[in-house]
């Protein structure tokens, strides 16, 4: 059974894998989705510290 590692460094190196690190890297440098991003790991951070909204 390969493991884990192993499977994810294929999938990077496959065509369709290099595809999804070129976008991933196109959506990092974008300022609108980087504060979006920013937002929600803010709200995230303060729902598992008890400061933030319950999930309904």
């Amino acid at each position: 059974m390969a493991s884990l590692f192993g499977k994810i460094a294929r999938f990077a190196n496959s065509p369709q894998g290099r595809r999804a690190i070129e976008q991933a890297k196109e959506f990092a440098n974008d300022p609108r989705r980087r504060a979006q991003a920013k937002s929600a790991l803010d709200k995230l951070k303060a729902r598992v510290n008890g400061r933030g909204p319950r999930p309904r």
